[in-house]
């Protein structure tokens, strides 16, 4: 079905999420939240997706809205992306900015093209980030700097976005596309239903002790022993060729 401020592909395993609304540089709205959650509730029913690219045209990913239009940032919209199953690539082709970043940081690993900027100003408007900012940014890069780049206000660039960890990868401009297909097609051949236990138990893990993390690993662990996909493995190992992989 169409969509008016997003584009939605799939190639084979792998979805691709574009935002698009160029007039506004890509803002998020309530027409992009409510299209965002359509998409990934379609794709959340959808065995054939196994990795999800979202990524912006131009030279913007997505940002913050300017407020002239009178557009209130909806709350939720990241995570719409973090509650999905499956692992989740942000590709940042440009300034993700506010609500942008936001919604990257919902994203399971992110590259960033080296003209790409980052950052969470929304205290400079007077406001406080809304779609998991202040919650996600400490987990990923630690307190101190989080605070640091809260309370400045400040717009990083991709290269300083590398050294603190928020992005695992910069690459010129015009590799992004292809890098971050290449590392998402690798991401997809493995086994989906390991790929979204995987997920599962490092993303609750982090809220968990030691011990109860463990506990969810080893939960995991042996029901995946249950699957047709972890015999498949064991055979395809043993017979010295690709696995072919259903998710069952």
């Amino acid at each position: 079905m169409p969509y008016r401020t997003v584009k939605y592909t799939r190639k084979g395993h792998l979805a691709r999420i574009t935002l698009s609304r160029p007039a506004s540089g890509k803002a998020v709205n309530q027409l992009m939240a409510q299209e965002l959650g359509e998409i990934f509730s379609r794709i959340e029913q959808d065995d054939r997706v196994y990795a999800v690219i979202v990524t912006g045209t131009g030279g913007v990913f997505c940002k913050f809205g300017d407020g002239k239009r009178g557009e209130v940032p909806p709350t939720g919209v990241a995570d719409i992306i973090a509650r999905y199953r499956c692992p989740v690539i942000a590709a940042i082709n440009g300034d993700a900015l506010g609500e942008g970043l936001e919604i990257a940081l919902s994203c399971d690993i992110r590259i960033a093209s080296a003209r790409a900027r980052l950052g969470l100003p929304q205290v400079s408007r007077g406001r406080l980030p809304a779609n998991g900012g202040t919650q996600r940014l400490p987990r990923i890069v630690g307190r101190g700097k989080a605070l640091e780049l809260l309370l400045t206000a400040d717009i990083i660039t991709a290269a300083e976005a590398l050294e603190m960890g928020l992005v695992s990868r910069v690459v010129p401009p015009e590799e992004l596309a292809a890098e971050t297909e290449k590392l998402a097609e690798t991401i997809v051949s493995k086994g989906p239903i390991a790929l979204r236990y995987l997920k599962e138990v490092v993303n609750k893990g982090m809220d968990m002790t030691l011990e109860q993390g463990l506990r969810l690993e080893a939960d995991l662990y042996f029901l995946l022993h249950t699957t047709a996909d972890r015999t498949e493995g064991i055979t395809a190992f043993r017979e010295k060729r690709p696995p072919k992989f259903k998710g069952k």
